[in-house]
């Protein structure tokens, strides 16, 4: 935890943990009392069998929020955040999704998501090989990003440096960005939202992201021109300033 003011916390993406946020946490401290928080079974967070689908994550990770705070996740932890939001809509404030859309692979009815050969091949391979698989992950993140190199060298230096993640954790995170549709438990949420999309990104597309926003009363779209799924590494300066002025409004 640091900084002063009204409570925020940062949910990070599937395989990585809480570190990942270091630069948005020091931009965000001057106004606000920033926790930090590893989803479970990463970083320095046990892992738990009631973390078996998306609401089991979100309500371990609820227990350890403050009791009203504004909340930012980015892919995964957007998932989790999002179903926070819908649970427990008086204890969120605010709600930044980072690349988060309302379905979590294509199926007939919703083309705006990932491709489900993708996720089931990275799926495969973490039952082989976690480490490969999550490496492999993070080359795709910052496909078609104007600072790939940057962005994947700041991705890749935190993997494993908390600890490795647990592959029980890993197997049924990636089940739920496979298995996720966002869109029916929307409608309970009640703080205001604020989404971002990169423009590029192949994960979760900016349409899918609309898609989402869509379902949330008053959301609000941000696309972010040149970036990927990590717009807040690759475009750091412009996604810090859309989240501290979000959040002050």
């Amino acid at each position: 935890m640091s900084g002063t003011g009204s409570d925020v916390a940062l949910l990070h993406g599937w395989g990585l943990h809480g570190g990942i946020f270091a630069s948005l946490s020091t931009a965000l401290a001057p106004n606000h009392r920033v926790h930090v928080l590893d989803l479970p079974g990463h970083g320095h967070s046990p892992w738990s069998k009631s973390a078996a689908d998306l609401e089991g994550w979100a309500r371990l990770v609820a227990a350890h929020l403050p009791e009203r705070c504004a909340l930012v996740g980015w892919s995964l932890g957007g998932m989790v955040a999002h179903r926070i939001a819908s649970i427990f809509p008086n204890r969120i404030s605010k709600l930044v999704l980072i690349s988060t859309g309302a379905v979590g692979v294509k199926r007939r009815d919703f083309p705006h998501a990932a491709d489900p050969a993708l996720l089931n091949g990275l799926a495969e391979r973490l039952r082989r090989d976690w480490r490969a698989a999550v490496l492999e992950f993070l080359n795709i993140e910052v496909r078609g990003d104007e600072n790939p190199l940057e962005a994947l060298r700041l991705l890749r230096q935190q993997v494993d440096s908390h600890g490795a993640p647990n592959g029980a954790a890993l197997s049924v995170g990636m089940d739920i960005v496979r298995s996720a549709d966002l869109r029916a438990q929307s409608a309970a949420i009640e703080a205001p939202t604020l989404l971002m999309a990169g423009e590029y990104d192949r994960i979760t597309p900016p349409l899918g992201v609309s898609a989402l926003a869509s379902c949330i009363t008053g959301a609000q779209v941000r696309v972010i021109p040149k970036a990927a799924h990590a717009p807040f590494l690759s475009q750091r300066m412009q996604v810090e300033a859309m989240i501290g002025e979000f959040l002050r409004s």
